[in-house]
């Protein structure tokens, strides 16, 4: 099992300190939701009290810590960690992996794919692979990470229209999952990506009638293609409750079409699967 680098070893106090801070919650604030005094917060933090395992818990729970960084904080204080973390091939996983593989087959003609926390991908449907040709060989060998494969000057980035909105989009995106989670292997990622900058120096494209339609409500990412410029949006899934970290961890990227002419192209590359398939 895998923690946050930065708080291994940390004192129990100073992590609730941490993670209070993070979400930008005082002493009183972070008390009032979790319904105890906040004398009984400060005494945590500075190490005059020490929690018990069912106060970690609930207070990880109103300062919405992930499961992975939660059992971070037990062993800090001492506890054993509660939150397991399985491979997806582990057979108490199976509805669940079950579960994934349906949501993606059912998105079909449309790409739809499956990641970790890190954005490595799980596993993709068979719409995601065309749009992957002239992509580097070296971008898709495992682990493939999704964002590098967006934004790296041998991926997709010289086939994005909009390269400039889409990359303020997926930078943003990241920064905000940083700061949620603390996540060092996710800070370095966002140097990497951010180091790349535009391929060629190449500037925003003027604005598409179809861009201002999407304005304010989503942000499409156009992929010229041999067929023309195909557009989509994106929508994430997670699972609701979940109680294993591997599970915590994975979201579902399906990609709707943005306009009629992406829609009708999908729809013909179905077809052709339908053929090879019969």
């Amino acid at each position: 099992m895998t923690t946050t680098t930065s708080a291994q070893g940390r004192p129990i106090g100073e992590l609730l300190r941490m993670w209070r801070q993070r979400r930008g919650f005082s002493q009183l604030e972070l008390a009032l939701r979790a319904e105890v005094s906040a004398r009984h917060v400060s005494f945590l933090e500075t190490g005059r009290s020490q929690p018990s395992r069912d106060m970690l818990l609930h207070l990880a729970e109103e300062l919405e810590i992930p499961l992975r960084e939660r059992n971070t904080l037990l062993m800090s204080a001492g506890f054993a960690p509660v939150y397991p973390e399985r491979s997806l091939e582990d057979p108490a996983l199976k509805a669940s992996r079950e579960a994934v593989e349906l949501v993606l087959a059912g998105h079909e003609p449309y790409p739809a794919l499956a990641v970790d926390r890190h954005w490595t991908l799980i596993t993709a449907n068979r719409a995601v692979a065309p749009l992957l040709e002239g992509v580097a060989p070296e971008l898709l060998t495992p682990p493939l990470n999704v964002l590098r494969l967006s934004l790296h000057p041998s991926g997709l980035a010289p086939r994005i229209v909009n390269l400039e909105q889409w990359r303020s989009h997926i930078l943003t995106r990241l920064h905000r999952q940083i700061e949620l989670s603390g996540d060092e292997k996710l800070t370095a990622l966002l140097e990497e990506l951010r180091a790349y900058g535009a391929p060629g120096g190449k500037a925003s494209s003027p604005k598409t009638v179809q861009e201002l339609d999407y304005a304010g409500v989503v942000i499409p990412m156009r992929l010229q293609s041999p067929h023309g410029v195909l557009s989509f949006f994106s929508t994430t899934t997670v699972f609701g409750t979940p109680v294993d970290i591997t599970l915590a961890e994975l979201a579902i990227e399906s990609f709707f079409p943005a306009d009629p002419a992406t829609a009708a192209v999908l729809r013909r590359a179905a077809e052709g699967w339908a053929r090879t398939d019969a």
